[in-house]
């Protein structure tokens, strides 16, 4: 399979807090990797390097010249304009004509089942429409690899089933063009459901990276990593 991302013994340090330790990964074409663990145990901060938002302080990251990419966050930012043209500012900003990008962005809306509130305010949208617009905002760029970081974490019942299905539409790609995935949940059934591999994390560190069968299937995962087979019961204090 084609390598998109390769990391080297990554560490990251927010002063005398390690976030990241010693963390080897390579990540390749049409994976979905799902990263789970506690709060603090480094999810959001991989996410982040993966990405380009944090700098390793110590190891390496390399990528795929060219690589497209974009990331979906918890908590979306939606500026005070229309749907539409929140969509819309990125593809312009990286140098799309105004005109095509706001096209773009209500083929974009269509894709999420929103095109009826292209006018609208986005800042007045409901949490799951707004989750909505950013997975838009993302897929308007054609990524090759998505990156997201618990997308339903703070969403009703209803709105979570909605943002899985569309993340389980954009995983399938299209024909001859695999979509990459990388999520943080902490929904096990979420990563189930979605996932063909998962990292669990702890204080940083990777203490376990297994194909989804064997994540979850009990011998398996314990003789690899306990502190994950506790995890997965519920049982981690």
């Amino acid at each position: 399979m084609r390598r998109l991302l390769s990391l080297r013994n990554v560490g990251l340090r927010f002063g005398a807090v390690s976030a990241l330790e010693r963390v080897d990964l390579d990540l390749h074409a049409g994976e979905r990797l799902a990263l789970v663990g506690s709060n603090g145990s480094g999810k959001s901060s991989l996410l982040r390097v993966l990405h380009g938002l944090l700098r390793p302080t110590t190891g390496s990251l390399q990528a795929e010249p060219g690589l497209r990419q974009a990331m979906v966050f918890q908590r979306p930012f939606m500026l005070r304009m229309s749907v539409q043209n929140n969509v819309a500012l990125g593809l312009w900003l990286s140098g799309t004509g105004w005109r095509a990008a706001r096209e773009s962005a209500l083929h974009g809306l269509d894709r999420v089942g929103l095109r009826e509130l292209a006018a609208r305010s986005a800042r007045g949208l409901s949490g799951g429409q707004q989750q909505r617009v950013a997975l838009a905002r993302a897929w308007v760029r054609q990524p090759a690899l998505w990156l997201l970081d618990e997308p339903t974490a703070s969403l009703d019942p209803h709105a979570k089933r909605e943002i899985e299905a569309l993340m389980a539409t954009f995983a399938q790609g299209e024909p001859g063009h695999p979509m990459t995935m990388v999520f943080a949940s902490h929904n096990l059934g979420q990563v189930k459901r979605l996932a063909s591999r998962v990292i669990y994390l702890e204080h940083g560190r990777v203490l376990a990276d297994l194909p989804v069968a064997d994540f979850f299937h009990p011998q398996r995962l314990k003789s690899v990593s306990g502190a994950a087979d506790l995890f997965v019961k519920g049982e981690l204090a």
